[in-house]
């Protein structure tokens, strides 16, 4: 081995190191615990040669290998990482770091891209070779050329057109058809008509018709793909957003990583600040606060304490807690949320798009047409190969190309529009079904509201303010950061001294030489007095000095955005998982009389399917975690840029903008959208009431036909670029000239 070689070898190992030590957690006493998957053991006898070979190495103290989950659990000390996959593949063994999931790439959108790239290629070579032939090349220039173009269509039609060919088998296996059958069959006679024509020594060759049809059609479905792939991605969000393991504390109180999957009932974990809850579970000791957004979606924080039940998911804010679980992962609230997101994903994925619902009914009429048109030309003349290529041009030029694009196109046009106006498509399909709403149903904390807490009792004396900002610029608290942004000045000229904050109660510092406390009553007053039993509390010495009340911000342009879906006919409702008081404060302020409060995530869900079943289309509006299953289960979704992951992924729209204007906004321009679609159907059925005659009666060649088709998708493609996003005044003509027309007075029984 070389200088060089060696020095790449030394730098691989390197950064092999580097990865390790990233992935491996720290226990303590300067231990560190590694996971790593070694897929192919298989027996008792691989468990102990992979042991044994970690023990052997320097610094390793304990090594234990799983074998159902194929899984070696490494604890190791020193400031060098030990080689443990170097020394597990030597005993013959691949491993690498374990991974609870792994997120797959998409095969399907490499194989239409690859597909669309071999068509592309062949169809302009073709088309070129075919400017000459149609300029008058000579018989011997010509039949090379016709060769040429058979050689660069034939992987174009085995490669390429097997996106076709394997759709239109399965429908045909299954006793159906679809748009692919006569695609399949166009494209098949085209190229097999060709060559036959070519080993005649023939005039004329359709094999650019043939590879242009494919090429244009792979657009639209490549195009297609990547609007729908979008809206399978919230399921993964969630899993990568769950923990994947947590601190065991054994008998001894001895400290173990264990992967989340293996933690059973009973054990204790130990939970730090910024630790996600693993699993159900019991608080055994210590006080802290958790953000429990991913099940209610409440805004404030929740003080825990010994004795207390807590669910998986759940972020522990402030201090160290330890918990007893009561319930496996598979078991847990995480997991009941998954499988509410999954169900709700799988109910999206049977919704029938506009353009399949058209091919249902334009196939078999394309087949019979095709297949009268060459029997009455057999009987008429007798002549096979004038009535096949007549055939075959009724197929090429009633191919549904124009059908195809027609949905797609607008909907990329749609989606740029919409980004225009900082609102982000992720499903194609969510267009087409914005279009049709006739229900808004808002989430509170973070959609309606700004999730920020404001100061309402404004009239306090300064000095008051300037204690309580000075105590809470010392706390992560959504009150205390209020109270920071509304008197920052004053509380930067207070110095506090023996600064400390109870989990689950407030802040106490020193000023001036007296105890200050800012938060619960019930810990901040030990002096008998009247006091208020809600509100946070500044006390000095045990006595009230002031109550501050805080309420939500309404979020940018809600006011607007309300009236604008109200004067189109559209109903609303709140479903939230904060506090009724929390609830209805906000419902006031916008006017909607229908809400509800304290709802769990399974509890939205069946309140959407309940709206369902009473006919409604229900657009869902939310942001927070427990969201998540609301947005997938809805008819249509949107969410702001400012939620959660896992919202996002499970939203149709996103809106990158604060101001709530974008839902009215997106709903005009699915409007207009949709209008748009329906006329582009019109052209695609009006180009082929005109050009059907023609290529029935034989005034239409095959080659002519692929132009005609051609020219009709150009027009589908125009027709899509007239989307225009509008004026705010135009939109809302454009809403209340295409909303519902019938009250939704009924919404308030719902």
């Amino acid at each position: 081995m070389n200088r060089q070689d060696r020095l790449a070898e030394q730098v691989t190992r390197s950064r092999a190191g580097d990865e390790l030590r990233i992935a491996s957690r720290a226990l303590e006493n300067g231990i560190y615990q590694t996971d790593l998957s070694v897929p192919t053991v298989h027996c008792a006898g691989c468990i102990r040669t992979v042991e044994a070979g970690l023990l052997s190495l320097a610094g390793v103290e304990h090594a234990r290998v799983n074998l159902s989950t194929k899984r070696a659990s490494v604890r190791w000390r020193g400031e060098a990482v030990p080689p443990l996959i170097e020394t597990i593949k030597a005993l013959g063994f691949p491993a690498h770091l374990y991974e609870s999931d792994e997120a797959g790439k998409d095969p399907e959108l490499g194989r239409l891209i690859r597909a669309l790239a071999v068509a592309g290629f062949a169809s302009m070579n073709i088309m070129l070779l075919s400017v000459s032939v149609w300029s008058g090349a000579e018989a011997g220039t010509r039949q090379a050329f016709h060769w040429i173009s058979a050689a660069l269509a034939l992987p174009c039609l085995l490669y390429s057109g097997r996106i076709f060919y394997t759709s239109a088998w399965s429908a045909l296996r299954n006793g159906r058809t679809n748009m692919d059958v006569p695609i399949s069959i166009g494209v098949s006679l085209a190229f097999g008509l060709s060559l036959y024509d070519t080993i005649q020594g023939g005039r004329h060759a359709y094999f650019d018709a043939m590879a242009s049809l494919i090429f244009f059609l792979l657009i639209g479905r490549t195009l297609d793909h990547l609007m729908r792939d979008k809206a399978r991605t919230a399921v993964r969000g969630l899993v990568q957003m769950s923990p994947r393991g947590a601190m065991v504390l054994g008998p001894k109180g001895d400290r173990e990583y264990v992967p989340v999957a293996e933690i059973e009932p009973g054990m204790r974990i130990l939970l730090v600040a910024g630790d996600r809850v693993p699993v159900d579970g019991r608080i055994e000791t210590g006080r802290s606060d958790l953000d429990c957004s991913i099940a209610t979606g409440e805004s404030a924080l929740l003080a825990v304490h010994p004795g207390s039940c807590i669910q998986a998911g759940a972020l522990n804010m402030t201090a160290p807690l330890t918990m007893v679980a009561t319930a496996r992962a598979q078991d847990s609230f995480f997991a009941e949320m998954l499988r509410l997101m999954e169900a709700a994903e799988g109910g999206r994925a049977r919704y029938r798009r506009l353009a399949d619902k058209a091919a249902s009914l334009y196939s078999p009429m394309v087949h019979a047409t095709a297949f009268l048109t060459f029997v009455g030309w057999m009987a008429a003349t007798g002549d096979w190969h004038r009535a096949i290529s007549i055939a075959i041009a009724v197929l090429i030029i009633t191919c549904p190309c124009a059908l195809g694009l027609a949905v797609p196109i607008v909907q990329v046009v749609a989606a740029r529009r919409l980004f225009d106006n900082g609102i982000m498509l992720k499903d194609g399909s969510g267009i087409e079904r914005l279009a049709r709403i006739d229900t808004v149903v808002f989430d509170k904390t973070g959609t309606l509201t700004s999730g920020e807490m404001r100061l309402v009792d404004q009239d306090l004396a300064p000095e008051a303010l300037a204690a309580a900002a000075a105590l809470g610029a010392y706390s992560k608290h959504p009150h205390s950061q209020a109270l920071t942004q509304f008197a920052p000045i004053d509380g930067a000229r207070l110095s506090v001294t023996d600064v400390r904050e109870e989990a689950g109660f407030g802040v106490e510092g020193q000023i001036d030489g007296r105890l200050y406390r800012l938060g619960r009553t019930d810990w901040s007053v030990f002096v008998q007095q009247d006091a208020p039993t809600t509100g946070t509390v500044l006390s000095c010495e045990g006595r009230i000095l002031a109550v501050f009340r805080f309420e939500e911000q309404l979020r940018s342009g809600a006011v607007a955005a309300i009236d604008d879906l109200r004067a189109s006919g559209v109903g609303m409702q709140i479903l939230s998982g904060d506090s009724a008081s929390a609830v209805a404060a906000v419902a006031s302020s916008l006017s909607i009389a229908d809400h509800a409060s304290s709802l769990l995530p399974g509890e939205k869900v069946r309140r959407l399917e309940a709206l369902a079943e009473q006919g409604h289309k229900v657009m869902m509006v939310g942001d927070g975690l427990n969201d998540a299953p609301a947005l997938a289960a809805a008819y249509v979704s949107m969410a702001p840029v400012t939620a959660a992951d896992i919202g996002r992924n499970a939203a149709d729209f996103v809106f990158l903008r604060n101001d709530l204007g974008a839902v009215p906004m997106a709903v005009a321009i699915a409007r207009e959208a949709d209008r748009l679609v329906r006329q582009n159907f019109l052209l695609a059925i009006g180009y082929n009431a005109v050009a059907l005659p023609i290529a029935i009666l034989g005034f239409v060649t095959p080659l002519i036909a692929a132009l005609a088709m051609s020219s009709s998708s150009i027009i589908v493609v125009a027709n899509a670029l007239r989307l225009k996003a509008g004026s705010r005044r135009r939109r809302r003509g454009s809403l209340a000239a295409n909303g519902p027309s019938e009250p939704r007075a009924d919404l308030a029984r719902a």
